[in-house]
């Protein structure tokens, strides 16, 4: 794919909201650790230098070879990478009196800079750095600075080699959308031709090359990510795409039967697989959170590995795997050790023997519910809150038996149903129940009670790194408690999580 755009990452936490930025503006980008540029770099238009955690005065600082990037492709360095073009070119970075750290206005701009095109003084910017810019590097020109910040920006003369102090790609900056677009459409030359359609048109062709007449089996959760990639990969190969549907027995009230009935109408050649006592057997006794996941996890494999035996002559295996999984795997420092063993079916054993196939390997979470949409899948799929992979067995706080899944079930459905019914369903990211281990003193009609505590979490996010819990309306979680207690046998209190991430998780294991 031409016109690409390079993210150069130096461990920055902001370097996928900069490519999310960029895809935004319709600009295709990919991100790649600075120590692993590509050799062949003629499918790019432009690079960007992402912020980092290091300072480019310490013995580890980051120090990638831009000699076949400088100079030969247009830049746009960000905080770590302006500073780093300074302090090894003849400029000079020291540590700042104060931590730059927030909101700042741009107070000089110079006149007639494409950079800062449609740009105007006192625009709001978002400064993260705790070393600054004294000196600019040779031929380095100012291009703006904020109060406390004289070379917030500059540019290289001779090159189209452009450097900032602050983040364009968080909110807080008004007009980073703006900059960004100045840097890659207006200097760089960029094509804005990245859409959705243009996604789905590329990628049926590309699958139909790669698979030809081959099976596939795709195990489907019901979610977002594996219903698009099914829905491409029947675009382009029909009948020999075989989707698998497990029922874990950990699932939500009558989902198996209602996702299954949605998929029949989607043309696509689905087999449902009840084996919810194979689970419940699987998980007996356990109470660790990652002994669950881990007998969940395996029995899957040994569920799946049934099912894709019965098909025959099967050459691959399709996941729902999204761009940051990818990212993940290869980050500046290395696999993430908080990856849980349950996420993806990528650890399905060797004896399978299945290539890979993974439709959506370079979308964001946001751009795969784009592409739903082109692909017309319908509204209230695409709109599903993400929901765990080990289900509710990791909001079943302990061991798992079939009456504490029931209870659990029955409270989630009336708190999902509710939010539904006062039209909170869509403003919340994820929202769920969980059965807690305790058990508290209660009085229902003359008589005392001693049964089961739930909590309720509701939060808004927009791809789960970072989540507020919401302010719902006090009358609804009045009603939702109220109901829950009346109607679910074994609980007699309800309490409501306000716990943003970080520093709680979303999910309570």
């Amino acid at each position: 794919m031409q016109n690409n755009v390079l993210i150069l990452d130096f461990g920055s936490q902001y370097t996928q909201l900069i490519a999310r930025r960029v895809r935004e503006l319709n600009i295709y980008c990919e991100i790649y650790p600075y120590h692993k540029i590509p050799d062949d770099l003629s499918g790019f238009k432009a690079v960007i230098l992402s912020g980092s955690p290091f300072s480019v005065r310490a013995e580890d600082a980051p120090h990638p070879d831009l000699s076949q990037i400088r100079g030969k492709l247009p830049v746009l360095a960000v905080c770590y990478g302006a500073q780093y073009l300074a302090h090894f070119n003849g400029g000079k970075v020291e540590p700042s009196g104060t931590r730059e750290y927030g909101r700042a206005n741009l107070t000089v701009i110079k006149d007639g800079e494409l950079l800062f095109d449609e740009i105007k003084e006192n625009s709001q910017v978002w400064m993260s750095h705790s070393d600054t810019i004294m000196e600019l590097p040779e031929k380095g020109v100012r291009l703006a600075s904020t109060t406390d910040v004289l070379n917030a920006a500059y540019r290289i003369d001779g090159e189209e080699t452009y450097a900032i102090q602050f983040h364009p790609e968080v909110y807080h900056s008004t007009d980073g959308k703006q900059l960004l677009e100045n840097f890659l459409v207006k200097i760089a030359g960029t094509s804005q031709s990245w859409t959705p359609g243009a996604f789905v048109d590329l990628t049926v062709s590309e699958l139909k090359e790669k698979i030809g007449d081959d099976k596939v089996v795709l195990g489907l959760s019901g979610g977002v990510d594996s219903t698009v990639a099914a829905v491409l990969l029947h675009k382009a190969i029909g009948k020999n795409l075989y989707c698998i549907f497990v029922n874990n027995g950990l699932l939500r009230k009558n989902e198996f039967e209602s996702v299954l009935d949605q998929y029949k109408h989607m043309g696509l050649n689905v087999k449902g697989v009840d084996a919810s006592d194979r689970f419940l057997e699987a998980l007996k006794g356990l109470s660790d959170p990652e002994a669950k996941r881990k007998a969940i996890g395996n029995t899957f494999i040994e569920v799946f590995d049934d099912e894709a035996h019965e098909i025959t002559d099967v050459t691959y295996l399709a996941q729902g795997t999204i761009y940051p999984d990818v990212i993940e795997s290869v980050s500046v420092n290395g696999p993430s050790v908080t990856i849980k063993s349950h996420h993806n079916v990528g650890g399905l054993p060797d004896f399978m023997k299945l290539k890979v196939v993974e439709p959506l390997r370079m979308l964001f979470k946001d751009e795969v519910r784009r592409v739903g949409k082109e692909l017309e899948i319908d509204k209230e799929l695409l709109g599903r809150h993400p929901f765990p992979g080990p289900g509710l067995a990791i909001r079943i706080l302990g061991d798992i038996t079939a009456e504490k899944v029931r209870i659990l079930q029955e409270v989630d459905h009336i708190f999902i149903q509710g939010l539904r019914d006062w039209m909170l369903y869509d403003k919340v990211w994820q929202a769920g129940a969980i059965l807690l281990p305790v058990q508290s003193v209660g009085v229902m009609g003359d008589e005392r009670t001693y049964e089961q505590v739930v909590a309720l979490r509701a939060v808004e996010s927009t791809d789960g790194m970072t989540a507020d819990w919401v302010n719902l309306p006090y009358e609804f979680l009045q009603k939702t408690s109220n109901t829950i207690i009346n109607r679910v046998k074994g609980v007699n209190r309800v309490v409501y999580d306000i716990s943003s991430k970080p520093p709680a998780t979303i999910e309570w294991e």
